[in-house]
């Protein structure tokens, strides 16, 4: 391990120590300025709390329910963003048919949605699933859309040249090619999934994180309110650095660019030669630059 990846996760968990300690310090102190930290729990009664939490079994079990609606609305949401998303880029027809009723559906908030996945849905189970998967589908079926139509139609055309049909096309160059941007939506996907689960469950879940937090809330149990919000950002962190890694592992073929500090530009050194007392060294400098020049001059007499 290098020296530059110790230092960018020392200067990560020294960040994350800043943003506790000022916490701790602004609610210990009870600090009342333009906001009100004394109304805060400290870092140390969240800890409390949390241990008591992990101790139970309603914790896990919360967690559990969040976790299986996440990730099946979620699956869900992949498949159909990304079937849909290719279907429309490619097909004017299904452009012309689903087009607009995607597009007068895609701007209603999914949390909007409950009272429909309440009056559609037998129990409130599948109707939190369909409300996290609408949540997560459009993000995806717009990546998808703009990735497939952004594509080259060299690719394309060669493949055809070559005999490939429809479906070879589709999973030679269509897919991959739109890959990068496909999980581009499915990691915004992922986010907005975790912010109306939650909400779907504080509004009719029985069990999951979100509805324990609310109930924490209704019985004024601030650490446990606490607890619910750093569990919750947990868990979406985790599962946007997996979509992420999965991503990488699928499009490892595409360079990745190094970061380069602003103000910094990177210049190629120079060959060192070696020096010789008769200036041989200056000579054969001299030639390349003159046989570089070369073709320029020969251009520019073709050009005239």
């Amino acid at each position: 391990m290098t020296r530059q990846p110790l230092s960018r996760y020392a200067l990560r968990v020294a960040s994350l120590a800043a943003a506790l300690g000022l916490w701790q310090l602004l609610t210990s102190l009870d600090v009342d300025l333009w906001l009100r930290f004394s109304q805060f729990p400290t870092v140390t009664d969240v800890a409390h709390a949390f241990a008591e939490r992990l101790s139970g079994d309603d914790y896990w079990t919360d967690l559990t329910d969040s976790l299986t609606r996440i990730l099946t609305g979620f699956a869900l949401a992949a498949v159909l963003g990304v079937a849909t998303g290719v279907l429309v880029a490619r097909s004017r027809l299904a452009e012309d048919l689903l087009g607009p009723v995607l597009e007068v559906v895609r701007p209603i908030p999914a949390i909007a949605l409950v009272p429909v996945a309440i009056l559609l849905f037998p129990s409130n189970e599948q109707g939190i699933v369909f409300i996290t998967c609408t949540a997560a589908f459009f993000p995806v079926l717009v990546s998808t859309r703009h990735a497939v139509r952004a594509l080259t139609p060299v690719w394309e055309e060669a493949v055809r040249t070559m005999g490939g049909g429809r479906f070879r096309i589709l999973g030679s160059v269509v897919l991959p090619g739109a890959l990068p941007g496909i999980f581009g939506g499915l990691s915004v996907g992922i986010g907005v999934s975790w912010i109306c689960v939650i909400s779907a469950e504080m509004i009719s879940g029985q069990y999951g994180v979100g509805y324990r937090t609310w109930q924490d809330y209704t019985v004024v149990d601030y650490p446990g309110v606490f607890v619910g919000m750093v569990t919750i950002g947990v868990l979406g962190w985790i599962t946007s650095t997996a979509v992420e890694l999965l991503g990488r592992r699928l499009t490892h073929w595409l360079p990745r660019s190094s970061y380069v500090p602003a103000g910094r530009t990177r210049t190629p050194r120079p060959l060192a030669t070696p020096s010789r007392p008769d200036g041989e060294p200056q000579k054969q400098a001299q030639s390349e630059q003159q046989g570089q020049n070369d073709p320029e001059e020969a251009r520019d007499e073709h050009l005239v």
